[in-house]
């Protein structure tokens, strides 16, 4: 089957790109036409340094007639390689936050509904199977009804090595943008599709590393969403951890019950140790490869034609919390969610 993965400007584009090439299922293009002339982490020179097909521009790779799509491009261009992807044909996977406004969502839903293909929402960390027994926790009665639920999502900050996470035209915002979204899925998922009726958040730039200009978006936050049945949840989206963290990032779930308490680590670490070389400690983490997850996802439905989840509501369910957090930062005072935006309470 053939796929095409456009832009390398996400983090996680790389990534893809390796666990894509190496299946024997798999025929990858790949094109970032919006790169930098001679930036050597992307465009044609990342391309030939993952020994991948390169194509010139985006109209290229999708003229070749790929059945699937991927799209790592930056936030606020997802609405119109995902418009271009579908008009091609494509099933598509687009990394998330699914788009920065409800308006451009709305419009990816409707492109991929329109061309009759699937419109994924790049939402791997619920594809762990320790995510799942947490679930069956709470369907089988053992936790009973979720009295709250608290969510960390931390990172170093994303633009250390993609300078765009923190502008805020090309991303829609910064820490809140980038890190509500996966526990926000994880939600969704644990309260099948109920969504908060308000959000408040806090936010400041405090954590801006030593050296960068001054900063136009936030890189700490911190939310909470009341919903209808009284639940609250807390989501800590920020860029907290430094450049010399063993590890990249991290999420957690402890979700408090009538009747139990149920924790849950996406990315615990196997093995803890020191690196004497680099003075720095080490963690050797679990052998579960989430992207490869929801990758696998992604192809089978791409390749059978059924509907993939999460899908493109979810993304957009899951984008008005962003969007509802960044609405409440404007007023000083909690949003309200609503079907058709956000507003004040």
């Amino acid at each position: 089957m053939k796929v095409a993965l456009l832009s390398f400007a996400h983090v996680h584009a790389a990534t893809y790109i390796q666990l894509l090439r190496d299946r024997s299922d798999i025929e990858l293009v790949v094109t970032d036409p919006d790169a930098e002339p001679g930036d050597p982490t992307r465009g044609k020179a990342l391309a030939d340094e993952l020994g991948v097909t390169y194509r010139a521009d985006y109209e290229e790779a999708l003229a070749e007639g790929p059945r699937a799509v991927i799209v790592t491009s930056e936030n606020t261009r997802h609405r119109d390689l995902v418009e271009q992807a579908a008009a091609a044909g494509a099933h598509i996977l687009c990394e998330k936050p699914l788009a920065t406004t409800e308006d451009d969502a709305r419009a990816m839903i409707d492109a991929c509904e329109q061309a009759g293909v699937s419109l994924m929402t790049a939402y791997p960390v619920r594809f762990h199977p320790a995510f799942a027994a947490l679930r069956h926790t709470l369907t089988d009665g053992t936790l009973g009804p979720l009295l709250s639920v608290h969510g960390v999502n931390n990172s170093r900050p994303p633009a250390l090595v993609r300078p765009w996470f923190a502008d805020p035209t090309l991303a829609g915002g910064g820490a809140v943008m980038d890190h509500t979204l996966h526990i926000a899925d994880l939600l969704d998922v644990l309260l099948d599709g109920e969504q908060p009726m308000h959000v408040h958040a806090v936010a400041n730039t405090l954590l801006t590393p030593d050296g960068a200009r001054e900063p136009e978006v936030e890189s700490a936050g911190l939310l909470t969403l009341t919903y209808a049945n009284g639940l609250t949840a807390t989501i800590d989206c920020s860029w907290s951890h430094p450049a010399t963290h063993p590890a990249w990032g991290g999420l957690t779930l402890t979700c408090v019950g009538q009747r139990a308490l149920a924790e849950f680590d996406a990315f615990p670490p196997l093995l803890t140790g020191y690196d004497t070389t680099d003075a720095i400690t080490r963690w050797e983490p679990a052998a579960i490869d989430l992207d490869a997850a929801m990758l696998d996802t992604f192809l089978t439905a791409a390749r059978t034609g059924q509907r993939s989840h999460p899908d493109g509501h979810t993304g957009l369910r899951t984008l008005r919390t962003a969007l509802a957090a960044y609405e409440s930062l404007r007023t000083g005072q909690p949003a309200t969610v609503t079907e058709s935006g956000t507003g004040r309470r």
